[in-house]
Order: structure tokens, then C-alpha cells, then sequence
């Protein structure tokens, strides 16, 4: 069973998701419309929230988590991806913020206090240090993870395609 409640906190699931059966979702998870989650995959909200918008996909081998609350930082980190966002296979996501038309390249780490703003391309493999703003338009990629360039035109409008594609796929997971 890839749902698991916590101190009695039970995940959240929209309309038309899918979710593989290896993988495990679980406490404080609230996942968005039209969105996916893949084999092996662990969305950990036990010490805080993860929130997921919609047609958003999370693929193989993620991982999820957070920071806790306390009393130097009441809000501890909690976990926010946006609409339309594929995180690749193996990405590490920790305590981040991720904007809305994202693509968080295989094997990426991005940390905890991260803020990615929209329409942000991370190149696999990178790693986001934490705190660091990334800014809507550009790819970064390296590690530790650097702007290398603005993404041009056709790169955004891939950005919301590949969800989109995710979004099928899934639909054709659901149908059977």
C-alpha cells in the first residue's frame, strides 16, 4: 500500500492521479489534479508538508522530504512544487520551493530554503545549495548549480509539454 498515515495526518489525493503502487506517500502529502508519482518514488510529509499542484509528475526513484518546525524557524521547510513541473528520475527535493513549469533534471539535489521560480530548467545532476533563488527564463546546471544561460522559446514551451506528456502517460496508466 503506497499511502501511510502519520500522528493521524493521511496524504491528500486530487482528481484523475496516479500513483504506482511502489512507491510511498506519506503523512502531510497533498497531491494535485492530474498528477503522477512513479515506481519507487517516497514523498515523506511526516515533520511538515508536502504540497504537489497539479499535472505535475514526480518520476522513479524520487525523493521528497522536509525540515521540521522548531523554535529558530517555526515553519521548519516544507516541501512546494508547483503546476505543469517534472522532477526527473532520482532527483532529491529537501524542504524546497519549486515554481510552476519546471524541470528538475535526473539525479538534481535541491536543498532545503531553495526558491525556484517559474518557467527554471536544472540541468541533471545538479546541485542547488540552500537558500539560493534560482530565476524564471534560465537553465542551471553544474554543481554547485550555476545560471548558465535563458532558456530560449522553444525550451519553455517544453517545459509544459513534458508535463503535459506525463499527463498522458498517466491517463494511459489509469485507463489500463
Amino acid at each position: 500500500m503506497p499511502f501511510t498515515s502519520y500522528l493521524g495526518t493521511s496524504p491528500v489525493l486530487g482528481e484523475d492521479i496516479y500513483v504506482h503502487e511502489s512507491a510511498q506517500v506519506i503523512g502531510d502529502v497533498q497531491i494535485g489534479r492530474d498528477s503522477s508519482v512513479w515506481c519507487n518514488t517516497v514523498l515523506r510529509g511526516d515533520v511538515n508538508r508536502i504540497v504537489i499542484g497539479e499535472c505535475s509528475n514526480v518520476q522513479d526513484f524520487a525523493m521528497g522530504h522536509v525540515s521540521h518546525k522548531s523554535a529558530s524557524k517555526p515553519d521548519g521547510s516544507p516541501l512546494t512544487i508547483g503546476n505543469y513541473v517534472t522532477i526527473g528520475h532520482s532527483v532529491i527535493l529537501h524542504g524546497c520551493t519549486i515554481g510552476n513549469e519546471c524541470l528538475i533534471g535526473m539525479g538534481s539535489i535541491i536543498m532545503d530554503d531553495v526558491v525556484v521560480q517559474d518557467q527554471v530548467m536544472i540541468g541533471a545532476g545538479s546541485l542547488v545549495s540552500p537558500g539560493k533563488v534560482l530565476e524564471s527564463g534560465h537553465l542551471y546546471i553544474g554543481r554547485p548549480a550555476v545560471k548558465a544561460r535563458a532558456l530560449s522559446a522553444e525550451e519553455i514551451a517544453y517545459l509544459k509539454y513534458s508535463a503535459e506528456h506525463y499527463v498522458r502517460v498517466k491517463n494511459n496508466y489509469l485507463a489500463g
